[in-house]
């Protein structure tokens, strides 16, 4: 009789155990989420620390006179000649101006290597086609084609625009190509064994395993553009962010070329913010490896 209770109460600690366990568990991804946030917010940290040090050292060597003021004057003054620029438009007109040269080349570059990329990724006839003449053809310096290009085109808008779709070409041109040839062809077989059609593989397989190849494509792509651009605008033109650096040159104006060259760099970070925050969306589906 004595035996009935304690038998009774005997489960008692093994369930209490087992309900436990997911509490516990629960408690311990909390807190390596609660980890994982405040370590991210130290390496944001971090980030935005590095540059503010570098332009505080280079403002403190220019006010003590380690660094020449003609030569290379203090942020402060690069911030004013730009918010002095901002004010009578004409820093803003000029960013428009480089904008839309670089937005329609990189559109014309662009498209024409996916077009070419994929035709000769996807088909021998167009593999055979066209990639040996695009292999030769990146092996010339295309800012170096710049007096046959005036002779062709002349000092005008056609010129700019072309060196900066020479320069998003290839870029996305050979990564879009590897991407396509890099693809596992059991993949491909195993989707033709499961019934999809041609036009299914290339959807469900061949774009998926090509997408990481053609981003970073994309990201070269940009800063081959706008380093096009660069040169571009220096060729006898009128208006955009490589004019005015030109004209600043005339009056030695060192400020305002500083102020350009970090225009076009803003310009190109903002860029490739916004293409690897579309490569996040885009890959969502990817697992890499997180940097510890």
């Amino acid at each position: 009789m004595s035996r009935a209770p304690l038998a009774a109460s005997a489960p008692a600690p093994a369930q209490s155990g087992v309900g436990a366990e997911p509490v516990v568990a629960a408690g311990v991804r909390t807190g390596s989420a609660r980890r994982r946030s405040r370590t991210d917010v130290r390496l944001r940290r971090l980030r935005l620390a590095t540059p503010l040090l570098l332009v505080g050292a280079w403002e403190l060597l220019a006010r003590t006179g380690i660094l020449s003021p003609d030569k290379l004057p203090p942020p402060s003054e690069v911030l004013a000649a730009g918010w002095r620029l901002t004010q009578d438009g004409s820093l803003p007109a000029h960013v428009y101006e480089s904008l839309t040269r670089a937005v329609i080349g990189l559109a014309i570059g662009g498209g024409l290597a996916l077009v070419l990329g994929a035709f000769a990724g996807l088909l021998r006839v167009g593999d055979a086609l066209v990639d040996p003449t695009v292999q030769m053809a990146r092996m010339l310096p295309h800012l170096g084609l710049v007096p046959l290009l005036i002779i062709w085109l002349g000092i005008g808008e056609p010129l700019k625009i072309t060196l900066v779709a020479l320069g998003a070409f290839f870029p996305i041109y050979l990564n879009l190509y590897a991407g396509i040839r890099n693809i596992d062809e059991r993949l491909v077989e195993a989707a033709r064994t499961c019934g999809l059609s041609a036009l299914g593989r290339v959807r469900h397989v061949v774009i998926p395993g090509a997408m990481p190849s053609l981003f970073l494509g994309l990201r070269l792509a940009f800063a081959a553009g706008w380093l096009s651009l660069v040169v571009g605008e220096q060729v006898n033109t009128d208006s955009g962010l490589g004019f005015m650096m030109m004209e600043a040159r005339e009056f030695s104006q060192t400020e305002i070329v500083l102020l350009g060259l970090f225009a076009y760099a803003v310009l190109g970070l903002l860029s490739d913010v916004a293409l690897r925050a579309a490569e996040r969306r885009a890959l969502s589906w990817r697992r890499g490896l997180q940097a510890s």
